[in-house]
């Protein structure tokens, strides 16, 4: 394959001792013609072999039908009034709603299907909402107030609130936020007067805040980036007083004032699988347990339910669990029977307390939709669910990776006829960030049409706890690659697949996964998808998000981190006369989280120093970002990236004639008769 001519650069920089190369620097500016004729005929380049792929069209076709489920978010209550997120199997966005009433819909707002509704709270009577649009996919959202009575906005925009959290006040005059990176404020409703900034803290990237339903109470907590220890603070607004929770580096806690005046904390403080602890306000440093922590799985969310009870969800080994305690002593007294082995979502109940509780339900094989748990009767209903795709069945395993360490991995598939398959692993790796078992379209069309899937819940991630993720960050992050690899591994000593069946594929941070394996591993698999990635370690912090994650990696400008971020750097890791798997790169124009140089540089490179020939392409999407965009743009993405690993892992069309089972080789291993 002839690639595009990609001038190599005499650049060598010199950082605490090290030549670092970097001839590729030009292509971080999308602006440059140089970089634009480039990107033009890799375009070109991929458009060509798109249209070649068998089955581009069939799995075009499959993932519209696939992700016509529709969607529904738990309610949030106001009174009598609930506010909900639908979208309906022919709508590219979902669409908020008042009861029955449309109050959103971002396709009347923009009918090209750019425009998304990033965060939205209501006030406290459900008259007001305050709603958070984005354009493009940048996520540099305006902050706007409706008065739903009549669809028209009186206040706002408020720029530069990136998924900002809302909290108002209970006269519904005034409300706390947060703008990017820079603090929590005060904006009183239709004041022309600055908005007044009330909480700041040096070298936070990231804020959360919460306020008691009596309005008395503001927990506030600050960050450097996402996933990283924080501050907590508390402030009384009858009296004005701050109070410290915790200080920053030690632990990750979220807190809130409940309704019965007790200050509840989530942290992994002295707990790295979590704990849920009680204060009183007044004292907000005196901490007691009220849910311990569990040796086996990680406390994830909890609500406080009427009649004594405290409802907790936990993740067990990648699959969630909900079980009903005790709320005056935390004891547990009944586990709640959930539709299967898959994820919760939060817990949600009214604001001002009840017997009700909501949350999102899925798992590999049904679609995401809402239960509702009653704590009168102990009972479980649908309230807006799918039901599952049938036929398709899941199973959890287990292997050791190069360090001896066990690492978990789920497996699915149709039944076959017990030859090694073509097969897709995938896997994530940082940030605390737990996959669990999710619905997904792209998912299912690949499992239908013959292939395995697995999803590894290797270190970086939050599968285990925080210490699991701690042993997957900074220097610790070959762990990631090494886990993933001995993943691979497992799935051809299992008789799933082959070396030549097998495809990766990874995103944002999974890109980094996929990069290093590329690099690290590029004999274990024959195909990969790296999409959205971060691969030069060493300029990673110039650019998006990038300076908020040095926690996550360390940074460039110590000698120390810098070592450990070379040792890995993808970009600086390409060698020439290498036989790389086929690969192809998803990247986004308007992505402001993860710059797009990163996999132009990468693909450069690639190209330059392959020698296997396989493909190794760059798909490049503009109008969007890292994060939602309209539906189909997500399915024409999702196609490609099948149709593309079909091709190179081999995936037989269905019109193909069956293979005759050989008997030499082991049958598929053992699954269950229920997707489980």
């Amino acid at each position: 394959m002839k690639y595009p001519d990609a001038s190599r650069l005499p650049l060598v920089d010199e950082l605490h001792g090290h030549r670092i190369p970097d001839p590729y620097r030009w292509l971080e500016d999308p602006a440059d013609p140089a970089t634009i004729t480039w990107l033009d005929a890799q375009d070109a380049l991929w458009r060509e072999h798109a249209a070649a792929l068998p089955w581009r069209e069939r799995m075009l076709t499959r993932l519209g039908e696939l992700s016509r489920t529709g969607i529904a978010t738990p309610p949030v209550w106001r009174g009598e009034h609930r506010f909900v997120e639908r979208r309906a199997a022919d709508q590219e966005h979902p669409v908020l709603y008042r009861d029955d009433e449309i109050l959103l819909d971002p396709m009347r707002l923009d009918p090209t299907g750019l425009t998304t509704l990033d965060e939205w709270q209501p006030g406290p009577d459900g008259t007001l909402l305050a709603y958070q649009l984005s354009r493009r996919g940048e996520e540099r959202a305006e902050l706007r107030v409706m008065d739903v009575r009549t669809g028209a906005d009186v206040d706002g925009p408020i720029g530069d609130c990136r998924y900002s959290p809302v909290a108002w006040l209970p006269d519904g005059a005034a409300f706390y936020y947060v703008r990017a990176r820079t603090g929590v404020y005060l904006h009183r409703i239709g004041s022309r007067e600055p908005d007044e900034e009330v909480f700041t803290a040096d070298g936070a990237g990231s804020y959360g805040l919460t306020l008691s339903a009596d309005g008395r109470w503001l927990t506030l907590s600050a960050a450097p980036g996402p996933s990283t220890p924080n501050e907590l603070w508390l402030t009384d607004l009858a009296g004005g007083e701050r109070r410290r929770v915790q200080p920053g580096g030690s632990a990750r806690s979220v807190a809130a004032v409940g309704a019965d005046g007790r200050l509840y904390i989530l942290t992994d403080r002295d707990a790295p699988r979590r704990r849920l602890c009680v204060a009183d306000p007044e004292r907000p440093d005196a901490w007691k347990d009220l849910v311990a922590e569990d040796p086996e799985s990680v406390l994830a969310a909890f609500t406080i339910l009427e009649g004594n009870r405290l409802l907790v969800s936990r993740v067990r080994h990648a699959v969630a669990e909900v079980v009903v305690h005790e709320l005056d002593t935390g004891r547990p007294a009944v586990p709640v029977k959930l539709p299967g082995a898959g994820t919760v979502g939060p817990l949600t109940a009214r604001p001002e307390g009840g017997h009700e509780a909501w949350f999102l339900y899925t798992d590999a094989v049904t679609p995401a939709g809402v239960w509702r748990y009653d704590a009168k009767d102990g009972s479980l209903t649908a309230w807006e669910a799918n039901l599952p795709v049938p036929g398709v069945a899941s199973r959890q395993v287990t292997f050791t990776s190069r360090d001896g360490t066990e690492v978990r991995m789920t497996v699915v598939a149709m039944p076959g006829d017990g030859r090694p398959r073509p097969a897709i692993l995938t896997g994530y790796g940082g940030f605390g960030m737990s996959l669990t078992p999710g619905y997904a379209a792209d998912s299912v069309a690949w499992i239908e049409a013959g292939g395995v899937l697995a999803v590894a819940g290797i270190r970086g991630g939050g599968e285990e706890g925080e210490a699991w993720h701690r042993a997957g960050m900074r220097e610790h992050k070959q762990n990631v690659f090494d886990d993933f690899a001995a993943a691979a591994e497992k799935l051809v000593a299992d008789g799933w697949t082959t070396p030549a069946q097998l495809g990766i594929w990874g995103e944002s941070n999974g890109g980094l996964l996929i990069g290093g394996m590329l690099t690290q591993y590029p004999g274990l698999f024959t195909a990969a998808v790296c999409s959205a990635p971060i691969l030069d370690m060493t300029r990673y912090e110039r650019s998006g998000l990038g300076a908020s994650w040095k926690q996550e990696y360390g940074t460039a400008d110590r000698p120390e981190e810098l070592a450990w971020l070379l040792s890995y750097s993808p970009y600086h890791r390409v060698a020439e006369g290498t036989a790389y798997p086929a690969t192809l790169f998803t990247v986004f124009g308007e992505d402001t989280r993860v710059d797009p140089a990163h996999a132009r540089k990468m693909c450069a490179a690639m190209q330059r120093a392959d020698a296997g020939g396989r493909p190794l392409l760059l798909r490049h999407e503009g109008d969007v970002g890292h994060g939602a965009r309209a539906v189909s743009r997500s399915v024409a993405l999702a196609a490609d990236a099948l149709a593309f690993l079909a091709e190179h892992t081999g995936l037989p069309l269905p019109s193909d004639p069956a293979l005759p089972p050989d008997p030499e080789l082991p049958p598929d291993p053992e699954l269950p008769s229920d997707p489980a």
